[in-house]
């Protein structure tokens, strides 16, 4: 057997940021129309993958208390829909995840894991797929898979499934903090529908893609999840009130169905003080400085 099978190759799978949402009501088969557009942080979660006998998973890291022990994990999910669309069969592969995004938190970290994970497998079963093939069998573990397997900026429409990729938006300096509760998606949604919006067309795009240009345009837009998200969860709206007093802080916005917050800044350097002017304010939340759609 060649040595670069037996070698284990590791990934990361990105932190997925809305950096807009709007959700029109549920439809005839209690799916929610979206339009929202999707860029990834340079962080997120580590994926190691192996070849071995049997499929196995094993998880650590910060946030990875309970996570193996989930017979239906996304990992495990997208590799057996893996071995049954490519008839190969469950994957004798193993597999470590390394959890380092906090658990629903609207970071779309299970579905990053799953989309590392397919492409990783892809080596050491010897199977010839590119991401439009894997994109496919993404859909497996939910509308968010093929987004996060592709892990580039997109406009997501439909269920979040319809995707355009978009690649004049330029790196955005971020800051991501999480107060520390799970904002589970589908009660953020139950929520959501006793007021839903009329979803408009997808907002036409900034006049200019230069960074400040952008951020002005998004100050336009909102997450419409982020009202109800609060309702449910107290401390989401907290964690906003803390990050919008920040220094140089443009835009704060809650990503996804929460409870991760994000806040752009102009610069790096201004990310960086913000992030640690916050930790000596609450050493308990998640607080990281990132940025999102780097090259």
């Amino acid at each position: 057997m060649a040595a670069d099978v037996l070698t284990p190759a590791t990934a990361i799978a990105p932190a997925k940021i809305n950096l807009f949402l709007h959700v029109g009501p549920v439809d005839e088969e209690r799916y929610h129309p979206l339009t929202s557009l999707v860029a990834f942080a340079d962080m997120g979660d580590i994926v190691s993958i192996e070849r071995s006998d049997r499929l196995s998973l094993t998880v650590g890291g910060p946030f990875g208390a309970g996570l193996a022990d989930d017979p239906d994990n996304l990992i495990l999910r997208a590799l057996r829909a893996l071995g049954e669309a490519t008839g190969t069969g469950e994957p004798p592969l193993r597999v470590h995840l390394d959890k380092r995004l906090p658990i629903a938190a609207g970071l779309g970290g299970g579905s990053s894991d799953a989309g590392a994970a397919l492409k990783l497998a892809c080596n050491p079963l010897a199977l010839k797929l590119d991401d439009a093939g894997l994109g496919d069998i993404a859909e497996a573990v939910g509308a968010d898979g093929p987004m996060c397997l592709h892990a580039r900026t997109a406009w997501a429409e439909g269920r979040g499934e319809v995707l355009t990729f978009e690649p004049n938006l330029p790196p955005l300096h971020a800051l991501l903090v999480n107060p520390g509760v799970p904002s589970p998606t589908g009660a953020v949604y139950r929520a959501y529908d006793a007021a839903p919006r009329i979803l408009e067309p997808r907002p036409a795009p900034p006049v200019g893609w230069t960074a400040s240009a952008v951020i002005d345009w998004l100050a336009e837009q909102r997450n419409d999840l982020e009202a109800p998200a609060i309702a449910l969860q107290p401390a989401i709206g907290a964690a906003m009130q803390a990050v919008a007093v920040l220094p140089e802080v443009r835009l704060t916005r809650m990503s996804g169905s929460g409870a991760t917050v994000f806040a752009l800044f102009d610069t790096r350097e201004a990310a960086g003080v913000a992030a640690r002017r916050l930790a000596s304010e609450h050493p308990e939340w998640w607080i990281v400085p990132t940025t999102l759609a780097a090259p």
